[in-house]
């Protein structure tokens, strides 16, 4: 690969030494850059071709870093990261040690905000701007890049409601490509697809209405008429709202055919653009496929029963059911609290609401869950998908603190399944009908179990299993990280007599399961595939101190610190939660 412009460039200021006629080379260079290293290191890759031109044009325009520019989500930001000094370490993208999938902001000046969750660049930035006009300063430019889909969130409409009534110095960009992960859902899609290049929607425009000058749509692949546009609004004081048209995936005909799959195509070959296939043959199914294929198949069954995703058709694998039944499982878009709500709603009316949200969304919609759902004690069924360590999206998408946050909350029914078995028999229990509200969470990846689609057994709530006896220690376990137990004992020195027991319930838990442990066991080692502050280990110490135990509970879990990106099995030895790390812990426990 020749990168006769790229090569040099180590920094906006190199950019800017170009001349404007050299910048569709530079494209193109950038382009064929990512695609390569993509290709083999994996990584969200249509959402950063989409954007190559607008990339360039912003840092050539603006003086950034002094300008202040924030994207938003992230996802595509690979060419900002490479134009920004990180071009010679971006094969270490979303690697343990290696830089952050998303923007950071100590990993680079050129970072100014951190981000992972959507629609927050508007607020953040009009933030920005106030502080600058607060220290007197009226000329520092202020740059928001938001997707269509994510202009649709609630806090994407404070920001410009905000926005609109200051003569803050704000340039948001309106990157209008109709998807997010999946295809944008919504009313203002619809009107956004009116919009043409050089031709404002015919209806009443939503933007001038807040108080912004709107300009455009213009096509974002055009650097020309995106330099032109830019020098023309840096002279505009106040709001203002660029629209510009983008095809996402740009560059690479598969990416722009199924932007959906190429959103993160995972490996692929760069020169004929097709994924590379994978050995999936006899392995266990995802988490969340059991969870979907589950669901469909009780809505077979059970007509009052609905799905609800905030965006996530395809990650939660909600879709089988919105292919098969679209008037009953709903994608409510970027929009977590309002799914939440949504489902409090339907459930007043008797329907059975399964709402699939990923656990580091869901702190989206904490308030929601408090006191449209838990307070009135209404019957919603929390799907919690990507709980605990998620791997290579890192600090700002693991899902570290579901289990301590719904603790908390009263009338809060809380599972864990430890395999996809346990996964579809609480779907299957939380579908007959429950009393309370129950948050059932499961990880992100495949389990353990292939053979998962077993006859209905509904479970009893609050009960736990003994997987393993034992007389010399007794390990506690909540969720898939049993798996990693289980690997730990099968190889532990056979000297050692462990012990296994799964709660399956963070809440209620097994009272008589723990006070027949306490009974038997000097030492107990609880471990969770969550935060250790307020999570499953502090329940057991809880219950243990009310119990007068006098034996020694030794917690394993998530420490209190933020997680950064990497492969699952290097976080979980990070975190000290592998099964070596378990092992090494049981031994130091007995052979003190």
């Amino acid at each position: 690969m020749h990168l006769e412009l790229l090569s040099n460039i180590n920094s906006p200021k190199d950019l800017r030494q170009l001349d404007s006629s050299q910048l569709e080379q530079l494209a193109r260079e950038l382009r064929e850059f990512i695609i390569d290293i993509v290709s083999t290191k994996e990584g969200h890759l249509g959402a950063s071709l989409g954007v190559i031109e607008l990339t360039i044009a912003l840092h050539y325009c603006f003086n950034t870093p002094e300008d202040l520019l924030v994207w938003d989500v992230g996802h595509q930001a690979y060419g900002h990261k490479i134009l920004t000094g990180r071009r010679e370490v971006f094969d270490t993208n979303r690697k343990l040690n290696g830089i952050s999938g998303f923007p950071k902001r100590d990993e680079s000046p050129y970072d100014t905000f951190g981000v992972g969750h959507s629609s927050t660049s508007i607020s953040a930035a009009l933030g920005m701007a106030i502080s600058s006009q607060l220290k007197g300063d009226f000329d520092k430019q202020h740059i928001a890049v938001i997707g269509d889909a994510s202009i649709a969130s609630g806090m994407a409409f404070e920001g410009l409601n905000h926005a609109g009534v200051t003569n803050a110095n704000l340039l948001v960009i309106l990157n209008d490509n109709a998807i997010g992960i999946d295809p944008s859902v919504g009313a203002l899609k619809t009107y956004l697809t009116k919009a043409k290049i050089g031709k404002k929607p015919p209806q009443d425009n939503i933007i001038e209405a807040l108080n912004f000058s709107y300009d455009g749509p213009i096509d974002g692949h055009d650097l020309p008429e995106l330099l032109k546009a830019f020098e023309r609004l840096k002279t505009i004081k106040g709001p203002k709202l660029l629209h510009i048209i983008t095809k996402k995936g740009k560059g690479l005909k598969q990416a722009e055919d199924d932007q959906v799959r190429y959103h993160a195509p995972g490996k692929f070959d760069k020169t004929t653009g097709e994924v590379l296939p994978k050995n999936d043959q006899n392995l266990p199914p995802k988490f969340q496929d059991v969870f979907g294929l589950t669901l469909l198949e009780l809505a077979r069954k059970d007509k009052s029963i609905v799905g609800i995703t905030p965006a996530m058709p395809t990650g939660s694998s909600l879709k089988f059911m919105m292919e098969e039944f679209p008037d009953r499982a709903f994608d409510v878009g970027i929009a977590e609290q309002h799914a939440v709500t949504l489902s409090a709603g339907m459930a007043t009316q008797g329907h059975r609401v399964f709402c699939t949200i990923y656990s580091t969304f869901l702190q989206r919609a904490y308030d929601q869950v408090i006191h449209d759902v838990a307070l009135q004690n209404l019957p919603v069924i929390f799907c919690i998908d990507r709980a605990g360590l998620v791997g290579n999206d890192g600090a700002t998408h693991h899902g570290a603190y579901d289990l301590a946050f719904l603790r908390c909350i009263p009338n809060m029914i809380v599972a864990a399944p430890s395999n996809a078995i346990d996964l579809r028999q609480m779907l299957y229990t939380a579908s007959r009908g429950l009393e309370h509200p129950i948050a059932i969470r499961y990880p992100r990846g495949r389990g353990t179990v292939k053979e998962w689609k077993q006859d209905f057994k509904a479970l009893e709530i609050g009960k736990g299993l003994k997987l393993r006896d034992g007389k010399d220690l007794a390990v506690l376990s909540l969720g898939s990280i049993s798996s990693e137990v289980e690997d730990a004992l099968n190889t532990i020195d056979n000297s050692f007599s462990i012990a296994h027991y799964d709660l399956r319930f963070l809440k209620p838990l097994d009272e008589s399961m723990l006070q027949s442990v306490f009974n038997r066991f000097e030492n107990i080692i609880t471990i969770e595939d969550g935060c250790m502050k307020g999570g499953f280990g502090d329940a057991v110490l809880d219950y243990a101190q009310t119990s007068s135990y006098k034996g020694r509970i030794h917690k394993l879990g998530i420490p209190d610190e933020f997680i950064e990106q990497g492969d699952t099995k290097e976080l979980y030895d990070l975190a000290g939660i592998s099964s070596e790390k378990i092992k090494d812990k049981i031994k130091a426990i007995l052979n003190p």
